[in-house]
């Protein structure tokens, strides 16, 4: 992928399941959703796997194990085993032992997949920040993890032991609506001690790493739902993005996407995989997919023309990329988006 100001998706006259050898997918938003799978997930995978796709899944949620997650997808009936499951607890462990010798203490602040990963390197978790850990290590812990938790991340981090976190996403999907994740309790611990943690996950280039090192992926595709920690990711690796609207990101926040967070494709739902992507072309002032055209015009955004409310969505982003450049689109879109019911 080039890492120029992309100004319009991408098309591709290949399935997007032959054009790359494997897919790295988010799981909530993407994959399943409070535990249930995402309508066309299951079939859609299946038949990628079929036609020879490799599939990754590539979380920024540190709670679960990879065994517990791999038997979690196969009761969905998504068939994965634990080595097909990359974390951001993995990927942070590594960057931690990366910087401490084996056997180093770690507070730990999260899950079992959190614990069971810097066991995985070597590493000794600990729970409290009287046991002398050499650094802490934050991930998400679930809705009832205590609040003496973070008390005790703060008591080792206001000492100057050096702070981890698996990733700083500030909300999560459940299956009742969006939750505070990982990102919104580091900042409590951020709020308490002044102090700035290191931290592996998406978008940033450990996660990357670690999910390279795990599936040997040649030609990668990361799926995802949000354009901050999956799109910006794979922007970050030079690798190429699939969004799926199944998830966090809306019309208007897509159209309004720095070049960062600008993806390579955009589909509905996990069907993206198995067909091809349709063109975008500058059509006059305009940019045309399909049976629609969008122009940007007297700061707004227009849309005209009838057909697939994803083509006119792929037009629009065409329009409003275009326009921006590497800034923000500023234009107002709403008119042209309440034309899709997207």
């Amino acid at each position: 992928m080039s890492q120029g100001v992309r100004t319009r998706p991408e098309g591709s006259g290949q399935p997007l399941s032959e054009a790359y050898d494997t897919a790295l997918l988010d799981l909530d938003g993407v994959v399943y959703a409070g535990g249930n799978a995402i309508v066309h997930a299951v079939e859609s995978l299946a038949a990628a796997r079929t036609g020879g796709m490799h599939l990754a899944y590539v979380t920024n949620n540190a709670l679960r194990t990879p065994d517990t997650v791999a038997a979690h997808l196969t009761e969905l009936g998504i068939p994965a085993a634990a080595e097909d499951v990359i974390t951001s607890a993995q990927a942070v462990a590594r960057l931690i032992s990366e910087q401490l010798p084996p056997g180093a203490r770690v507070l730990v602040v999260g899950g079992e997949g959190l614990r069971s990963a810097l066991r995985e390197r070597g590493l000794r978790p600990v729970e409290s920040a009287d046991d002398d850990p050499v650094a802490v290590a934050q991930g998400y812990g679930g809705p009832d993890l205590a609040w003496g938790r973070f008390a005790e991340a703060c008591y080792a981090v206001a000492r100057g032991v050096p702070w981890f976190a698996s990733n700083t996403d500030l909300t999560i999907p459940s299956g009742r609506g969006i939750a505070p994740g990982n990102g919104a309790a580091v900042e409590v611990v951020r709020i308490a001690t002044g102090a700035e943690p290191q931290v592996a996950g998406k978008p940033l280039p450990p996660m990357h790493r670690e999910t390279i090192l795990r599936t040997g992926a040649v030609r990668p595709l990361v799926v995802g739902d949000r354009l901050d920690t999956d799109i910006e990711g794979a922007f970050n690796g030079g690798v190429d993005s699939l969004l799926v609207l199944t998830g966090v990101t809306d019309g208007a926040q897509l159209l309004a996407a720095p070049p960062r967070h600008r993806p390579t494709y955009v589909d509905a739902d996990l069907r993206g995989l198995l067909t091809g992507q349709p063109e975008v072309a500058q059509d006059g002032a305009g940019f045309r997919c399909a049976g629609w055209t969008a122009t940007a015009t007297d700061g707004r955004l227009e849309l005209t023309g009838d057909g697939a409310a994803l083509d006119g969505l792929r037009a629009l982003c065409a329009a409003a990329w275009t326009a921006a450049g590497e800034g923000s689109c500023e234009l107002d879109g709403g008119k042209a988006l309440a034309r899709l019911a997207l």
